[in-house]
């Protein structure tokens, strides 16, 4: 994709459902960059209106930083033109300074900002950091509210004051309240993203409040069902949400609902359903076992 500005690339991402790509691990752990291209090359075959590389589903939190590097510069080697490549930054300021500067020379088109590590955070605090990482990147960023990160609606509006390049809030907390009062503080100021795991259990009910995308993991395995979701949703038919709620979205919840962490671990299983294996998860996360695989390609089944 050639360079676009910040503002242009919310409108992209605000479009249409965002691909959050698992990362292609061998047995060992390894980063498997080959497999992972390949992936890239078919998701995007598909109408998503933007890839966050290297995200939660792909395992951030388990990747060190040369390999988010790498993961991020694979992503935009193989996306298709005119596909944004979100990266991710995190842990400390310092820490995110370098990353997001790191996705920019990879070729990335914004930046998504992941809570802090660890520690909690005062509003200034989290102000002074966002607004470090702002300064450092010509990129888009997007916040990420979740965890140790919660953000306030004076916060936000603070931000989107002195940020230009600040393009967008990813929810992942699902306060309503408080998503109403940042949405009816900032406006079409951003690009709203629900980020809740599963998103699609929320995204009717966000649909109201300016969320017009979200992070859609099950788009990894299920992309034709993901998109139809979606559409669905953006054109009022609530007989088919509804309906795909309750087939398998739901279900789908109950299974990954399990054990801490099967947010991650269901998708990668999903990918083995499909007869596309992305390898195991990482420590501290873990793998499905054989008889919950075997009910998730069950419910696979509904909907291929």
């Amino acid at each position: 994709m050639t360079t676009a500005a910040p503002q242009d690339i919310a409108r992209k991402l605000g479009s249409g459902l965002l691909s959050f790509p698992v990362t292609h691990l061998r047995a060992d752990g390894s980063f498997d960059e080959a497999a992972y291209r390949e992936n890239i090359a078919w998701l995007g075959g598909y109408d998503a209106s933007g890839l966050f590389a290297a995200g939660g589903t792909g395992e951030f939190f388990s990747l060190t930083l040369a390999e988010v590097e790498q993961v991020v510069s694979a992503a935009v080697a193989e996306a298709p033109e005119g596909l944004p490549v979100i990266a991710p930054a995190g842990y400390g300021t310092a820490t995110a300074v370098e990353m997001a500067r790191a996705a920019q020379r990879a070729g990335a088109h914004g930046i998504l900002l992941l809570p802090p590590y660890l520690t909690e955070a005062s509003q200034e605090g989290l102000v002074a950091h966002v607004r470090q990482v702002c300064a450092a990147t010509d990129l888009g960023v997007i916040i990420y509210s979740r965890a140790n990160a919660a953000y306030t609606e004076t916060a936000v509006a603070e931000l989107a004051d002195r940020c230009p390049n600040l393009i967008g809030f990813k929810d992942g907390i699902g306060n309503i309240e408080q998503m109403t009062r940042i949405y009816a503080a900032l406006g079409d100021r951003l690009t709203y993203v629900g980020g809740l795991p599963t998103a699609e259990m929320f995204a009717l009910p966000y649909l109201a409040l300016g969320v017009t995308t979200y992070s859609s993991a099950i788009y990894n395995f299920v992309p034709e069902f993901a998109l139809a979701f979606y559409r669905a949703l953006r054109g009022g038919d609530t007989e088919f949400v509804r309906t795909a709620l309750n087939d398998f979205v739901i279900p789908y919840c109950d299974l990954r609902n399990r054990k801490p962490g099967y947010a991650v671990s269901i998708i990668k299983a999903g990918m083995t359903v499909i007869g596309r294996p992305a390898g195991p998860v990482r420590s501290p996360l873990t793998d499905l076992d054989d008889v919950e695989l075997a009910e998730l390609a069950d419910l696979v089944k509904k909907v291929s």
